[in-house]
């Protein structure tokens, strides 16, 4: 059987228009429904108080955030600032030399500073040039151009002796320079550093040097030939150390080529 599709009658919908009345059943409906929208002013209004309420947000965490990072910067220097016056405080009324923490362990003994304040023991004494006689032992020049004495230490002017007046170690040096004008292939020379004691009758040889064969094999030639003497040597307080030349009328009449010192090491 078969019936006429107009036959069967149609749902009554009701849609609303942009009026906002119903619709009667007797018009056609349309076959696509339409739906009435907020206005496009009211709603862009809206998401602007949104964004603005949102913006106003994020700043206000971010100051938080700089508050508390400078409340945190602030707690940290003032426990700094608690520590250092605090540490002030105990060296003030703890010395490091009368404290009983480790540090004492490193504290210099008062005898130590003491010497430390105390000018170094040193000298350094320059050739003397002979011209009537040319004794073995050497006598020096204590204050001529670069020489000195300091500390400790005393130049002996009646025998030419450096003498050490603290016992220690000390480095012990000397040079001197003698010039052959008639040098032959035996030329030779001796040069020595010794020290007088006290309580012993002979001195006590510290450094020797034996030099030979430094001229050329062609003799009659002035030729001129150095020895060096330097050694680290523990001395006594009021030890005399004293430098000997087996040939003094040779040496050169440089004052910067003989020249003779100690200092404490």
């Amino acid at each position: 059987m078969s019936r006429d599709p107009q036959s069967y009658p149609f749902p009554q919908v009701f849609l609303v228009d942009g009026g906002g009345g119903p619709q009667h059943a007797d018009q056609q409906p349309s076959l696509v429904p339409c739906w009435s929208f907020p206005p496009a002013q009211r709603s862009s209004g809206r998401r602007g108080k949104s964004r603005r309420c949102t913006g106003a947000g994020a700043a206000l965490v971010v100051l938080l955030l700089f508050l508390l990072v400078f409340a945190s910067l602030g707690m940290e220097a003032y426990q700094i600032h608690s520590m250092q016056a605090e540490l002030r405080e105990l060296r003030e009324n703890h010395p490091l030399a009368e404290s009983n923490t480790p540090g004492k362990q490193i504290a210099l003994r008062p005898e130590e500073k003491k010497e430390d304040q105390e000018e170094r023991a040193a000298a350094h004494v320059t050739g003397r040039i002979e011209v009537e006689t040319f004794p073995q032992t050497l006598r020096w020049e204590p204050h001529a151009g670069r020489a000195f004495t300091s500390g400790a230490v005393a130049y002996r002017l009646e025998d030419g002796a450096l003498q050490p007046n603290r016992s220690g170690l000390y480095h012990v040096y000397s040079r001197v320079e003698l010039l052959f004008r008639d040098c032959s292939p035996s030329s030779s020379f001796v040069h020595s550093v010794f020290v007088r004691r006290a309580g012993r009758s002979a001195p006590l040889t510290l450094m020797e040097a034996h030099r030979a064969g430094f001229c050329s094999q062609q003799g009659g030639r002035a030729w001129t030939a150095e020895s060096y003497l330097a050694s680290a040597l523990p001395l006594q307080k009021s030890d005399r150390v004293f430098v000997n030349v087996s040939h003094p009328k040779y040496l050169s009449h440089s004052h910067y080529g003989n020249f003779f010192g100690l200092y404490e090491v």
